[in-house]
């Protein structure tokens, strides 16, 4: 079911609030636009400053406009495991295919303590998403740990965030190859899939949905030639977005093309000067302005 380009969905604000007709629109967008599913309240949806009523309320709006037509991997995490329980149970409830769930920041538990707050969030029966990246959460998954949890039958694949094209191979060792592998880093998404992952939870998405849909087809067809070629077009893009916070980066270029405003919730702060040109430079190379 989770396969090709997932964009991390951003959450648009108007005034300080959740702008909800504009989440609506974009849902519909990014379904016209042939993305493979969507993921909203993740990072790049600005969860961290969102509270836990508009959470909800974003993951039931995303999910009854997208209305079946593409998967929703609805954002639970926390570093609270009954925080994270309550996330999922809300999720499930909401009607979401799966949930993913980060590795719990600051915290710093042990590979003994993820597995037992992981498989506290896989007992409220929807299908998890491992979100592994250490450069945020300070903590990393083994593959060997993420072995263990493949066992439980609603962990079904890994959102990768650790940069290490490496890890996919050995994953496909210790949880077998039909774990679903999905990156999360753009710029790798390419060398990712080549090594046996199958898709990209994506934030350069939210910009270019059709482009990175298209570059994610020709991975999944073998078409490596064509990829890379796409690639290079979304390339400049990549790191345009990700020379300053990536949803600052991502709603600016949004902002561009008319989808939503171009703003965030502090202590995040909108794109200097040099990086809004950088950004328009790059999406004038993608084909996109």
């Amino acid at each position: 079911m989770f396969k090709g380009s997932l964009p991390a969905l951003v959450t648009p604000f108007t005034n300080g609030k959740v702008d909800v007709d504009t989440l609506k629109k974009l849902v519909n967008w990014h379904v016209d636009q042939g993305s493979h599913g969507l993921v909203p309240v993740g990072t790049t949806g600005e969860s961290p400053t969102l509270t836990h009523a508009e959470h909800d309320m974003v993951v039931e709006v995303v999910i009854a406009e997208a209305a079946g037509r593409i998967p929703v991997i609805a954002g639970a995490g926390s570093n609270n495991t009954i925080e994270t329980v309550r996330l999922v149970q809300a999720a499930k409830k909401a009607g979401a295919d799966a949930a993913l769930v980060v590795t719990p920041y600051y915290n710093k538990p042990t590979q003994a303590g993820l597995i037992a707050h992981f498989e506290a969030a896989a007992d409220c029966g929807l299908p998890i998403v491992i979100y592994n990246i250490p450069g945020r959460s300070v903590v990393d998954m083994s593959p060997a740990t993420m072995g263990l949890l493949a066992k439980h039958e609603m962990i079904i694949g890994v959102k990768d965030a650790t940069g290490d094209l490496s890890r996919v191979p050995k994953q496909r060792m210790t949880c077998g190859p039909d774990f679903v592998q999905l990156s999360g880093e753009d710029a790798t998404a390419l060398g990712f899939n080549a090594h046996g992952g199958v898709g990209c939870i994506s934030v350069t998405a939210n910009v270019a949905p059709a482009l990175c849909a298209a570059f994610q087809e020709s991975t999944l067809a073998g078409d490596y030639a064509k990829a890379l070629t796409q690639l290079d077009q979304l390339m400049p893009l990549h790191e345009a977005i990700f020379t300053e916070p990536g949803v600052a980066g991502a709603k600016y270029g949004m902002s561009l093309l008319g989808m939503c405003s171009d703003e965030v919730r502090l202590p995040l702060v909108g794109l200097t000067d040099a990086t809004k040109a950088k950004m328009r430079a790059a999406m004038e190379h993608a084909g996109l302005l």
